[in-house]
């Protein structure tokens, strides 16, 4: 008797890291050598304690409704860019580029003061 594992078999997998979450994009085959897509969201959670867990959930997608996935997917994605553009809408990914870059000039600041306090001492305060 086969077991369920050998039923899905993975072929392919690919995570996609996304900050607190990782998305899986699984290609596995059925028993009959039928082709589908597994796609998994799993985040990292923690319990009153402090333990991890890990909250996943799970979209089969059969191959013969890919292409009106992707027809939908990318329409989604197209009108959120419309969207994005009339600037009424928050856009994370700018904030955070907007935030490491503050950072990246204030670490510099910090070590150009470093530098010129140094500079500044002459042996005559010494």
């Amino acid at each position: 008797m086969m077991s369920d594992q050998n039923n899905r078999e993975e072929i392919y997998s690919r995570p996609v890291r996304a900050g607190k979450r990782t998305y899986f994009f699984d290609v596995k085959a059925t028993r009959g050598q039928d082709l589908y897509m597994t796609i998994t969201e799993s985040k990292r959670r923690f319990d009153d304690d402090g333990n991890v867990h890990y909250q996943k959930h799970k979209i089969f997608l059969y191959r013969e409704d890919f292409e009106n996935f992707e027809e939908g997917f990318v329409d989604a994605v197209q009108k959120i860019d419309e969207l994005m553009a009339t600037g009424n809408y928050r856009d994370p990914i700018a904030e955070r580029k907007a935030k490491a870059e503050a950072e990246s000039v204030a670490g510099e600041s910090s070590e150009k003061e470093s530098e010129n306090a140094t500079e500044d001492i002459s042996f005559d305060d010494l």
